[in-house]
């Protein structure tokens, strides 16, 4: 039997699951995502983004830390999504990167395909394989690892 596909998240939603807000947002939209199993999502790089000021003037190009962050932040959704329990007064952070490779350079123009897949967790630390892609060719992969934490509020 086929497990059933979850529909869209669309941006307002996203806002209720993840701690960012702009210009640190970088999910526009989910596409699908099952839990305990993967998530597709977009970000549409806009030459409006603030980092293409500085990064780099002449040659804008995505900032490749900027890229696994927003891997990161659709394996968060991913896991919120996957805990039945409310999260309350806890955070996603992520803890680690490993065999990470930058493939293909992300421009002003492009949409990032953000494809997470759940690896494994114990207790609050959580293992995802992250793959971005534009016109389905891979931009950036990498494994993922976080942690819900309390949080520390001052």
């Amino acid at each position: 039997m086929l497990e059933k596909v979850q529909g869209e998240i669309v941006s307002k939603d996203i806002l209720d699951l993840l701690p960012h807000r702009y210009p640190f947002l970088l999910v526009d939209r989910v596409l699908e995502y099952q839990p305990f199993k993967y998530i597709k999502a977009i970000k549409c790089v806009s030459i409006n983004e603030p980092f293409f000021q500085g990064h780099f003037p002449s040659y804008p190009v995505m900032p490749g830390v900027l890229i696994l962050e927003a891997l990161a932040q659709a394996g968060g959704i991913l896991v919120m999504k996957s805990i039945p329990e409310k999260v309350e007064n806890k955070i996603f952070l992520f803890t680690g990167m490993e065999k990470v490779r930058f493939r293909k350079s992300v421009f002003p123009g492009d949409m990032l395909s953000l494809e997470v897949s759940y690896e494994k967790h114990k207790l609050n630390l959580w293992k995802m394989n992250g793959n971005a892609l534009v016109n389905g060719q891979v931009a950036a992969q990498g494994i993922l690892s976080a942690a819900i934490v309390p949080r520390e509020d001052k």
